[in-house]
């Protein structure tokens, strides 16, 4: 398996091959689309992300000492969001996300082209997926 570095330096070099930020809408939108279904009966108040405008719900299960992430959005850009986080976090240890400092997400620019509330929403699910991680240490 990758290294965590090693999967946040290719989702920058991802967004770093699309020029306008039209197209990374349009990239995570599709990541969005790829994302696995979540089951109804787990979009519940308790796995409700606070802070975000839109819904979103975390859920997760630990196996063999590592987090592994389902998630979903009532909203496609945030969708898209919560996927790629998931994406690059989910399968690694407690240890590895708790240490890491989620710099590839200022480095593709998410949060500045975000409107304010949306960037909040950002800040929040960073902040569950990091409070998962401590939980499981």
């Amino acid at each position: 398996m990758e290294s965590l570095l090693e999967v946040e330096n290719q989702v920058v070099d991802t967004f770093s091959m699309f020029d306008e930020w039209l197209d990374k809408y349009e990239y995570l939108i599709d990541l969005g689309k790829n994302l696995d279904s979540y089951p109804e009966e787990k979009k519940t108040e308790d796995r409700l992300i606070k802070g975000c405008q839109s819904r979103v719900w975390l859920d997760y299960e630990v196996k063999d000492g590592k987090i592994f992430f389902t998630a979903d959005s009532d909203a496609i850009i945030t969708k898209g969001i919560i996927s790629l986080l998931i994406g690059v976090y989910s399968g690694r240890t407690a240890e590895e996300i708790s240490s890491s400092d989620f710099s590839f997400v200022d480095k593709i620019g998410l949060k500045e082209n975000l409107s304010p509330t949306r960037a909040n929403g950002l800040v929040s699910m960073i902040a569950k997926i990091k409070e998962v991680a401590l939980l499981n240490k």
